[in-house]
């Protein structure tokens, strides 16, 4: 019986490091398309956007949310794959607005480079936090739920305020919700509770690339006496 237990446990440990392993690499991939799509949105105008905010907003959500809903539908198949990394790429794109606007200040390219080092270094640290089997953060479902929940119906909110403050708490918000997402998602990974690498992928490249955005929006709102 127990050499039955140590190969259960085996077994279960190499299908968890499996996926983690499969995860890592394909959200390493993912940065490809996502850099890619940022040095095309650097120099794109984005006339679209700034003459009908509200509605390219509501185009571009319409836009990934398909592509979450598709990507989630094909999470077993290689399109899976494909449809995620066209998801990075459009993302990536969409950094451009925001990225236009950080070098637009005398220390642009330092916050850039403030805001990447930070993202990685928050995604080492909580990885390292979720990825101890032992500890359970399964709890913490049901509070990133309704945490999503309020972020999504503020943001929409703040498309008809446009308060700086309250983008500003906003992003403080996003930053916080998206380390504790990468922590619980490696959790699940780690204790089998996610199986599908793709899936978790996209969780993770998300939490990611929001933790960026919401420092980038800190970092400039913290540095704009030193515009030019």
């Amino acid at each position: 019986m127990q050499d039955f237990q140590n190969f259960s446990t085996n077994t279960y440990e190499a299908s968890s490091n499996t996926v983690l392993r499969n995860t890592y690499r394909l959200l390493g991939i993912s940065l490809i398309p996502t850099a890619v799509g940022a040095a095309l949105g650097l120099n794109t105008s984005f006339a679209f956007m700034a003459a009908s905010p509200l509605l390219g907003t509501i185009l571009f959500m319409a836009a990934i949310y398909g592509l979450f809903f598709a990507i989630e539908r094909n999470k077993y198949s290689s399109t899976g794959v494909y449809l995620l990394l066209a998801l990075t790429f459009i993302l990536g794109f969409m950094l451009g607005p925001i990225l236009q606007f950080t070098l637009h200040f005398r220390n642009g390219p330092q916050l850039v480079g403030l805001a990447a080092g930070g993202t990685g270094i928050t995604f080492l640290a909580m990885s390292v936090l979720g990825s101890n089997a032992q500890r359970n953060l399964s709890s913490m479902t049901g509070f990133l739920t309704v945490g999503a929940i309020v972020l999504m119906v503020a943001s929409i909110a703040n498309i008809f305020l446009q308060l700086p403050l309250f983008q500003l708490v906003l992003a403080a918000g996003f930053m916080i919700f998206s380390s504790l997402m990468i922590s619980w998602q490696i959790n699940e990974i780690v204790r089998g509770g996610e199986t599908n690498y793709i899936s978790a992928t996209l969780t993770l490249y998300m939490s990611i690339y929001n933790i960026f955005v919401s420092l980038l929006q800190i970092l400039g709102f913290v540095g704009g006496s030193d515009r030019d």
